[in-house]
C-alpha cells in the first residue's frame, strides 16, 4: 500500500486554528488516521474521536494511532448516525467536525473491494463490507433495467452517455450473461462507446460510472445530507464543521448547507470560495487534483457571527 498523504492537511490545520480551546475533534471519515495524527500531533491536550464504516481501515487506523493512547477513539459506523455514535461514546459535544469524503487510497489499491476500474475484482464497492444484505454494485448492474441505470449513471456520475452505456450493459447481460468483476464492465463500457467518444472524453470511460455505483451503492449524498443536519443540530454553542469534497454532487451539498447556515445567521464562511490544492500538493498528490475545502463555523455570539 502506498503512503496515505492527506489532503490538504495543512489547511485544514489553519482553520482548526481559529477555534478557541480545541478539546475534542469528530474525524467523522478516519479513513487511515491522516487528518487525526495530524490534529493529535499539533494539538496535544485534543481527543479525536475517528469513525468509519470500513471495518479495514478502522483496524489500520487503530495500529497507526494507538501510541496516542486514551486521546484516540476509533468506532465502526457511519457518519449519518453522528448523533447516536457521539452519545454512545459518552464524550460530549465537539469543538470541530471533519470530513474526508469519497474513497480511500486503500480501498482504490485493494482489487478485492471493486472499487478501482484500473483493476480487475469483484463488484462489491460496499464501504461496510460487514453488511451482507447491503446491495453490492454487481447488483445494481445485474439486475436493474437500462431507465434505472441510465437515472444512476445520469444523476450520481453526471455522464452524458448514460443512457448509452445502460443500454449496452443491457444488452451484454441478454447475450452473455450477467456481469460478474470490474474488468468485464470497463470492457463493455468501452466496447458501447464509439472510439471517437472516448478520445473526447480523455480519462478512462468506466471512471464516471465506477463513481456513480459507488454512489448509489453507499447512499452516500443522502449520507452526506443527514450528517451535515446532525452537525447543526449538535450545536449548543461554538463549533465548526470542515468538509473535503472529490466531485461536484458532495461540493455542491456542502456548499448550499453552508449557505443557508450562514443566511440564517448560525455562523460565518472563514472563506467564501472553496480552498483548493496548491501546485506542489498536485504534484506530490495526484489524487488531490479534485479536491475542495470548504469550513463553517458556528457560532454563539453575535460577535463570533461577525469574526470580531
Amino acid at each position: 500500500m502506498k503512503t496515505h498523504i492527506p489532503v490538504m492537511l495543512p489547511e485544514v490545520c489553519r482553520i482548526l486554528e481559529e477555534v478557541k480551546n480545541l478539546r475534542f475533534v469528530v474525524d467523522a471519515t478516519l479513513g487511515l488516521g491522516g487528518y487525526t495524527e495530524g490534529v493529535l500531533l499539533k494539538w496535544r491536550k485534543t481527543a479525536v474521536l475517528g469513525i468509519d464504516q470500513d471495518p479495514q481501515a478502522i483496524e489500520v487506523a487503530r495500529r497507526k494511532l494507538m501510541d496516542f493512547g486514551d486521546r484516540f477513539r476509533a468506532v465502526h459506523g457511519n457518519f449519518r448516525d453522528l448523533s447516536s455514535i457521539l452519545a454512545k461514546a459518552g464524550m460530549g459535544k465537539p469543538d470541530a467536525v471533519l470530513f474526508d469524503l469519497g474513497v480511500s487510497s486503500m480501498q482504490i489499491e485493494t482489487p478485492d473491494r471493486g472499487f478501482s476500474f484500473q483493476e480487475n475484482g469483484p463488484l462489491d464497492m460496499r464501504m461496510n463490507i460487514l453488511d451482507e444484505h447491503q446491495e453490492m454494485a454487481g447488483d445494481i448492474v445485474n439486475t436493474y433495467g437500462m431507465r434505472e441505470l441510465t437515472t444512476i449513471f445520469r444523476k450520481f456520475g453526471e455522464d452524458p452517455y448514460a443512457a448509452q452505456i445502460a443500454r449496452g450493459i443491457v444488452k451484454f447481460r441478454e447475450t452473455s450473461g450477467p456481469i460478474k468483476s470490474t474488468s468485464q464492465l470497463v470492457d463493455i463500457i468501452r466496447n458501447t462507446l464509439p472510439a471517437p467518444v472516448q478520445r473526447k472524453m480523455g480519462r478512462n470511460p468506466a471512471r464516471k460510472i465506477f463513481q456513480a455505483l459507488r454512489i448509489a451503492v453507499n447512499d452516500e449524498l443522502e449520507a452526506l445530507n443527514e450528517a451535515l443536519g446532525q452537525c447543526e443540530a449538535l450545536v449548543t454553542g461554538s463549533m465548526t464543521v470542515i468538509v473535503v469534497s472529490y466531485h461536484s454532487l458532495e461540493d455542491r451539498i456542502v456548499k448550499n448547507r453552508f449557505r443557508q447556515w450562514s443566511s440564517d445567521g448560525r455562523g460565518r464562511l472563514p472563506f467564501k470560495r472553496p480552498m483548493v490544492p496548491g501546485e506542489r500538493e498536485l504534484e506530490e498528490n495526484w489524487r488531490s487534483r479534485s479536491a475542495k475545502l470548504r469550513a463553517f463555523h458556528f457560532a454563539s455570539t453575535a460577535a463570533e457571527v461577525t469574526g470580531r
